[in-house]
């Protein structure tokens, strides 16, 4: 259904920090119906400042008519705990005190949010998971979500992602967090705590999402005289501005951090040797362009995982590509199921 969907699990929520949540509350979106065979569920797995309604910001791939649709399968995609939009976040309200959380919400990980994701499964009666799919922070929930439970799930997507979080990715993420601090109303306990701050964040994180090129082609100035008002100074204040109307510093912090320490290979003897954990069928996929997670981190994913095939998309969009090349993507979904993959033998390669 098109509708928010609430899930609330009654027993207390245990985190892989050793600190636990009393009660778990998960928004989550379903598309389209399980089959007789219940093997038709494409789990999708969102980013950073997504939601759970993936037919709002994945168009072109998902949704009636594209590649993935609700007349054959039955798409779910849940908000990750922490986000604002349905899932127990800093802004819920903490039994102890009657009061929002803030920045007394305890430590999270991407470890939690798939064992989150896991409890949706097992709500909505969904024993195995024909696709996992997702990219930047949703494909390292997906990635961890296979190693956890490889058993589970047939086939995986990768896009625009990584292994562990590079100290490019972190640094990137401590200055937006820096840029929060300096707003002194982030530490006044109040929902819009931060907002200032949160505008600049956003306004960094967009140097990494896109790239020169982008820029160079979309804020470009006609004329020669000007001296002010640039578009691209425009730019950067409207997308910050846009970002703190829809979400909220306490988030954006304890998501940044959930990023930083992404690393599948903690407590499991060394990222290659959880990377080789993963039965499903992988489809790896990397944008040329992309600044925040550098095409050299899926091709060592492709390197690692036992049954993947690669594809190198050029895109002019840099990281965000993976949100807006959907007819790329499309093709190349389209061609990975049409291919036995053995090993590490198969190498799909797209370009623009």
């Amino acid at each position: 259904m098109n509708t928010l969907q609430k899930f609330n699990y009654q027993e207390e929520f245990i985190l892989e920090s050793g600190h636990k949540l009393p009660n778990l509350e998960i928004g989550f979106h379903t598309y389209g119906k399980l089959n007789k065979n219940k093997d038709n569920v494409v789990w999708v797995c969102h980013a950073l400042t997504a939601n759970s309604d993936v037919f709002d910001w994945w168009k072109g791939l998902i949704g009636n008519g594209y590649h993935f649709n609700p007349d054959e399968h039955f798409i779910v995609c849940a908000n990750i705990l922490g986000s604002p939009y349905g899932t127990s976040n800093p802004l819920s309200i903490n039994p102890v005190n009657g009061q929002p959380y803030y920045l007394a919400f305890p430590e999270i990980s991407v470890r939690d949010m798939v064992k989150a994701h896991q409890l949706l499964a097992e709500h909505l009666g969904i024993n195995n998971i024909h696709i996992v799919i997702g990219g930047s922070l949703g494909g390292q929930q997906a990635m961890e979500w296979s190693i956890i439970e490889p058993g589970r799930i047939k086939n995986l997507i990768l896009i625009a992602t990584n292994a562990r979080h590079s100290p490019w990715g972190i640094a990137f993420n401590e200055s937006q967090r820096m840029a929060i601090a300096t707003d002194r109303s982030f530490f006044a306990n109040q929902p819009d705590g931060g907002a200032k701050g949160l505008k600049v964040a956003r306004s960094i994180a967009l140097l990494s999402y896109r790239g020169y090129k982008t820029y160079s082609v979309t804020q470009q100035e006609d004329d020669d005289k000007k001296i002010n008002d640039f578009k691209a100074a425009s730019y950067q204040n409207y997308q910050g501005e846009k970002l703190v109307k829809r979400f909220n510093a306490y988030s954006y912090w304890y998501l940044s951090k959930v990023m930083d320490s992404h690393n599948v290979g903690r407590g499991r003897n060394g990222v290659e040797k959880a990377l080789s954990l993963i039965k499903a069928k992988t489809l790896v996929i990397g944008l040329k362009s992309d600044l925040l997670f550098p095409i050299e981190e899926q091709q060592y994913l492709f390197r690692h995982i036992p049954k993947s095939a690669f594809a190198e998309l050029d895109s002019f969009y840099g990281h965000d590509g993976f949100l807006i090349e959907t007819e790329l993507l499309t093709n190349v979904i389209t061609s990975f199921f049409k291919t036995d993959v053995k090993g590490k033998i198969i190498e799909l390669q797209q370009s623009a």
